[in-house]
């Protein structure tokens, strides 16, 4: 099991990469998403909730027990995070083109998702910080990622009112 609990931390590998294996875990993220959803017309909402909530609710058992595979508190090989606060103001992109509040091309709101989200996860203003600062462990290092979503989300929800 822990096997496949490193394997799930680390996205299939992705975390292993040498060079900034988050940002390429949030690219990868993006990239699969935006085919299931725009090129391959996936786009039941409560599925795609549904299989967050339980990827999160995994991902702290997962990051918990692959943390002692790894030599520091906050190993940058676990990378599943990324994909939990990545996924988030994407999944939030699906409701609002669900409900016709995307007023310019999709695709820019994609770009949008991926900078904001490396923005804030990269410089962790409050409460991002919090979590990174204050839990070391398997908590802290998903809940910093989740509250860089949030940020993320939100200013999805603000650009699509200005457009």
């Amino acid at each position: 099991m822990k096997k496949i609990n490193v394997l799930i931390s680390t996205f299939f590998g992705y975390g292993y990469l040498t060079k900034i294996p988050g940002t390429v875990t949030s690219a990868v993220t993006v990239f699969f998403i935006y085919i299931a959803y725009e090129i391959l017309d996936y786009t039941d909402l409560r599925f795609s909730i549904i299989f967050f909530i339980l990827l999160f609710f995994y991902s702290f058992y997962a990051v918990k027990d692959s943390e002692t595979e790894f030599k520091n508190k906050d190993p940058r090989q676990i990378v599943i995070d990324e994909v939990l606060g990545q996924s988030m103001p994407l999944i939030f992109l699906l409701y609002l083109n669900q409900t016709n509040q995307i007023s310019i091309y999709i695709e820019i709101y994609y770009i949008l998702s991926f900078v904001f989200f490396r923005f804030f996860d990269i410089l962790k203003p409050f409460p991002v910080s919090y979590f990174d600062k204050n839990h070391k462990n398997y908590f802290g290092i998903i809940m910093d990622d989740i509250m860089a979503g949030l940020y993320s989300m939100m200013l999805i929800y603000l650009i699509s009112f200005k457009f």
